[in-house]
């Protein structure tokens, strides 16, 4: 039974969200001075990237589901721990095999968020799940936003390696504050780990409502990817120049955007969550004609990737809201599920828009980003109008039955 869940416990799944999730995005801000420093050829720089992003898709399909399985309060405490010591390995890495051994690590743990949000959605009363999910899912963004301010800011001053270290040690006195703070996780008899994992293909195959949030979600953070993993290329280039701290500040713009739509739980709480996902959409699509405005004023990109920030997160809140809601037994496995999407869409747009920068400019990765985030929308139409289609069908069906009864 869910009792509910206290302000100062929001904020500590929050920081959990916020600090694991950082450990993933940390070295994007200083990957030429880590690279310079671990004796990494620039054609090799993508690999300590790629390393926290393929750990953590490995996370996601792997260890998510555990969450189901196994206490959720203990696991989160215990998938802090290792994310730390990943963090703590790349922090003293004498060369470049040792980070990414140390990167995929706490890439692999990092998917604590997701039991993060599992759990969150567990001990909350009904009428305030949205308010919680996206309460907790605000550190996701603030992690993933504000650690390249403060690992620009580090990068330029400490050197690079402190940001890990004190991720590290962020990491272990969270996992003791969990431990000591979380109310128990309600839960029925355990399921069984393989049957679990057999459960999430079933998803993608038989459930409309989540494979529609999955790939709406696909897409969703291929345009979150498209920006801030090419960001840095115009703003590094003429006519700016900017160094990483400076590159990092705009980090500001986005935690903005971010945070301003802390309510879309509310919303969903009342009912409005495919709305808020609409309307959200088709602000995502609209922002791109602002973040394509790079010259002669950084006016407009700002206002613009405020605009996306808000986006994006008012529709992860508000699918996250709709799934642990349909899923209440299984969230960890359905949220795991719905995240491999994320990270899917996340490589791609880091992927995408590198190449259109170096082959087209800056206009060319907001085009790609404006498709990512039209095709979301797209999705989003038609599994509300299939859903609109079968609710109208429905009186029917009773009309039909009431009269052969």
């Amino acid at each position: 039974m869910t009792t509910g869940i206290s302000r100062a416990q929001r904020i500590t799944l929050a920081l959990v969200c916020a600090v694991a999730v950082s450990t993933i995005y940390a070295i994007q801000p200083v990957l030429e001075k880590a690279g310079g420093d671990l004796g990494l050829a620039a054609g090799s720089l993508g690999w300590l990237v790629a390393a926290g992003q393929i750990g953590y898709f490995t996370g996601l399909v792997l260890l998510v589901p555990l969450g189901d399985v196994v206490n959720r309060r203990r696991l989160i405490g215990a998938q802090l721990t290792l994310t730390g010591l990943g963090a703590a390995v790349v922090a003293v890495a004498p060369n470049a095999v040792v980070a990414v051994i140390g990167l995929a690590t706490a890439g692999v743990f990092a998917v604590v968020v997701q039991v993060t949000v599992a759990y969150a959605a567990a001990v909350s009363a009904p009428e305030e799940r949205g308010r919680t999910i996206g309460a907790v899912t605000s550190g996701v963004v603030l992690g993933i936003l504000g650690v390249r301010i403060l690992a620009g800011a580090l990068g330029d001053t400490i050197g690079w390696r402190a940001v890990y270290a004190l991720l590290a040690l962020l990491c272990l006195l969270l996992a003791v504050t969990a431990r000591a703070t979380l109310v128990p996780d309600p839960r029925t008899a355990g399921a069984q780990y393989f049957r679990v994992l057999g459960s999430m293909v079933h998803l993608v195959r038989t459930d409309r409502l989540f494979l529609s949030r999955g790939l709406i979600t696909f897409f969703l953070f291929a345009a979150f990817g498209t920006l801030w993993s090419g960001l840095a290329l115009p703003l590094g280039a003429a006519p700016w120049h900017f160094g990483s701290t400076a590159i990092g500040l705009f980090g500001f713009a986005g935690l903005a955007g971010a945070l301003g739509a802390s309510r879309a739980g509310r919303w969903a709480d009342s009912g409005r969550a495919q709305a808020i996902s609409g309307w959200s959409l088709a602000l995502l699509t609209v922002s791109w004609l602002l973040i394509a405005q790079s010259e002669p004023t950084l006016w407009f990109l700002i206002a613009g990737i405020v605009l996306l920030d808000f986006a994006v997160q008012a529709v992860h809140v508000s699918s996250q809201h709709l799934l642990t809601t349909a899923h209440p037994s299984h969230a960890s496995t359905v949220i795991g599920a719905y995240m491999s999407f994320y990270s899917l869409g996340s490589a791609l747009g880091a992927l995408t828009t590198a190449w259109a920068y170096s082959t087209h400019g800056w206009w060319a990765s907001c085009v790609i980003g404006a498709l990512y985030s039209l095709c979301a929308l797209t999705i989003w139409g038609l599994a509300r109008r299939n859903t609109q289609v079968a609710q109208s069908q429905r009186p029917t069906d009773h009309r039909v039955v009431s009269e052969l009864g």
